[in-house]
């Protein structure tokens, strides 16, 4: 199943987090920080948002950093994703 967005939203997937800390001891899932950093994996077509003309900025395939408690998970084919507006949406790592 594919998940196409609308307007400013942007689909992505979280990368894993770190195991080890840099001094080697290992975290369980529970003391896991919440990963900010991502994977596009679907973006809206932008347009005519509320009034506003958005025009988007991000690309699939691309990893960004994004707002710590932005957007709404969704568990698609086994798969958890995120969808989030662009502008929850902070950097793009390249």
């Amino acid at each position: 199943m594919t998940i196409k967005p609308l307007g400013d939203r942007v689909v992505i997937k979280n990368v894993e987090a770190e195991e080890t800390t840099k001094s080697g001891i290992i975290l369980t899932s529970a003391a896991k920080e919440k990963p900010q950093m991502a994977t596009v994996l679907a973006v809206g077509p932008g347009g005519n948002v509320d009034g506003k003309n958005v025009t988007m900025n991000v690309e699939v395939g691309q990893k960004v950093i994004y707002s710590k408690y932005a957007g709404t998970e969704v568990k698609l084919d086994g798969q958890e994703v995120i969808i989030v507006r662009q502008n929850d949406i902070l950097a793009i790592v390249e």
